[in-house]
């Protein structure tokens, strides 16, 4: 089994601008050195945690799918982070999985931010996705999702089991001991490895974002991190602490078994 790189991209983002978004995560993602294979982006990242999908949605062969094509083939990578799509006249906060090859995956966010009138504008999703790079198993969620850890729970069978937990965000600075808190309880009770992907800057509401995008290992501890600067974070996963964790502390074996109901 290889190791995984993993590259997060910390960053400010232009109220409800597509194309000055997509221009600057290009610029970001062509300053990327080294070993790339999966390069994560914030919640939303083409307009910021926007409750006007009826005038910033995309359709699935839009704009920003075809940059997310283009950007990943370009330059050999994994490409993910959510955007605003419509599909059949409903909206979706939607996480996509690019491949270098064109072809890609898709997550509807979970839980919608009731607080912030989410659940009024977009709909549900009800699956979840699970993919395999390098023979990690990868779950990618977005944000409020951190906070619901049965949806997040490991389980038994394959549907259930993953190495790497994703969360793409706009997490306001307000909760930022929240957000740090969530991700490493996430890592510990689920025994994998977590990346936390946030932005930073003031969004068109006027709520401020602290960024802390971070790696947590399996046992609950902070590999690396970063607070309110931007940046670009880039670390190499190691299978080994993970497997050695789920070996020496097998807690795993001893889970609920549950069903979620759609």
């Amino acid at each position: 089994m290889s190791d995984l790189s993993v590259t997060l991209i910390q960053s400010s983002l232009h109220w409800e601008n597509a194309d000055a978004n997509l221009k600057m995560f290009d610029e970001k993602i062509g300053r990327i050195t080294g070993k790339a294979e999966i390069v994560i982006l914030p919640e939303m990242f083409t307009t910021g945690f926007s409750m006007h999908p009826e005038k910033l949605a995309e359709k699935p062969d839009g704009k920003t799918i075809q940059w997310m094509k283009e950007t990943a083939q370009r330059e050999k990578i994994i490409l993910t982070g959510s955007i605003i799509m419509e599909e059949e006249g409903k909206y979706f906060n939607r996480l996509i999985w690019m491949h270098p090859n064109g072809q890609y995956a898709s997550y509807d966010k979970r839980h919608l931010f009731g607080y912030a009138g989410e659940n009024k504008h977009y709909t549900q999703g009800n699956k979840k996705f699970i993919a395999s790079v390098n023979g990690w198993k990868i779950f990618p969620v977005i944000c409020y999702d951190l906070r619901f850890p049965v949806w997040l729970r490991q389980s038994p069978g394959p549907e259930n089991q993953y190495d790497l937990l994703i969360c793409v965000a706009n997490w306001p600075e307000s909760r930022a001991h929240a957000w740090k808190t969530l991700l490493q309880a996430r890592a510990i009770e689920n025994q994998c490895f977590v990346a936390g992907v946030n932005r930073t800057g003031t969004d068109g509401n006027h709520i401020s974002h602290a960024g802390d995008s971070c790696i947590v290992d399996p046992s609950g501890k902070i590999i690396i991190q970063k607070n309110k600067e931007e940046a670009i974070l880039h670390y190499t996963l190691q299978k080994g602490p993970l497997l050695n964790n789920r070996t020496r502390f097998p807690f795993l074996k001893d889970a609920d078994t549950f069903i979620i109901q759609k």
